[in-house]
């Protein structure tokens, strides 16, 4: 008889560990977290992990107490523990991955820090590491030699709009030409969801030095509800820009969608403007940036954990992630 699956959840990420193992029926496995004086940390599991199949779920983003990486160590060394300790199979589960946005050199001598964090996590043992809408898929896949899996938010979102949208005549946006292919899909989905014809739009963007230009908008949005379609949002500018595009060519409405809500410096201002009507984002990072009323009041946080559960399970039972990602 199989044993259940064993859950873990490191530092901040441990209510929605909790959450998740709620609902396949768990418990969060006991653990301790230990600081020393020095900054130095341990962390080990308070039961036996032998021949079991454990998931560590942690989302690796930078907040008050912790930073990205102090989180990434602290992650690496339990699953290391873990495997020390005769962990029949580890699986990270990081809902936010940390440095996925560097994934190729842009400049002479740049790093290529998606690759050296999948050395990371393969010295260690680590048999799978799962993520949700990483920043760039194929360079995630390329990266990492051990087994890897993207899940996916999109059914969420098109679940969300879909039952607020009514009859609107709407148009998905993407904020770069890079993003058409994720917009896309969304826009695919969310048309096959409400049964009508969905129109698409992206944006011109150019970054050089830190400084982002463009102002060309391609597609219909006169009269239209435009959904602005992103991975992340970060200071928020490029959102504000292209809502602010969309408006000019007469967007009736403005909303913006992302999987991982950052909300880093500037981002309360540039997302303040009325020009954007709602910011919807999972919980992936929490939001606890947004000082803004404004911004706070049209924030929508939509919770993952139901999908995060539902892939441990399966990937425990060996069943399809495909068929869960095509809902």
């Amino acid at each position: 008889m199989r044993r259940e699956p064993m859950i873990f959840a490191l530092g901040a990420t441990r209510p929605f560990g909790e959450r998740v193992a709620a609902r396949l029926g768990l418990q969060c496995a006991a653990l301790e977290e230990r600081d020393f004086e020095d900054g130095e940390h341990k962390t080990r599991a308070l039961g036996s992990v032998r021949g079991r199949d454990v998931f560590v779920i942690h989302s690796l983003y930078g907040d008050p107490r912790q930073s990205v990486d102090d989180k990434l160590c602290r992650l690496l060394f339990f699953i290391g523990a873990l495997k020390d300790s005769s962990a029949a199979r580890v699986t990270a589960v990081a809902p936010y991955l940390a440095h996925a946005r560097k994934d190729r050199k842009t400049q002479p001598r740049d790093p290529v820090t998606t690759r050296y964090v999948a050395c990371l996590f393969e010295a260690v043992g680590t048999d799978r590491v799962v993520t949700i809408d990483v920043h760039n898929l194929a360079a995630y896949q390329n990266a990492f030699r051990c087994v890897t899996e993207n899940l996916e938010a999109r059914n969420l979102f098109v679940a969300h709009f879909a039952a607020g949208l009514g009859d609107e005549q709407i148009v998905v946006v993407s904020p770069d030409a890079g993003g058409v292919k994720r917009a896309d899909h969304f826009r695919t989905n969310l048309a096959d969801v409400l049964g009508r014809p969905v129109g698409a739009a992206f944006a011109e963007k150019h970054r050089a030095g830190g400084v982002v230009r463009g102002e060309a908008l391609v597609g219909e949005v006169d009269g239209r509800v435009a959904i602005i379609v992103d991975d992340l949002i970060s200071s928020g500018g490029t959102i504000a820009r292209t809502a602010a595009n969309c408006r000019a060519h007469g967007a009736r409405a403005v909303y913006a969608v992302a999987t991982h809500g950052l909300f880093m410096q500037g981002a309360d201002a540039a997302l303040s403007d009325p020009a954007l009507d709602r910011i919807v984002v999972t919980d992936t990072v929490e939001p606890f940036r947004v000082e803004s009323a404004q911004l706070r009041a049209k924030l929508t946080v939509l919770p993952i954990d139901a999908l995060v559960a539902d892939a441990i399970g399966r990937l425990h039972r060996h069943e399809s992630i495909t068929d869960l990602l095509a809902g």
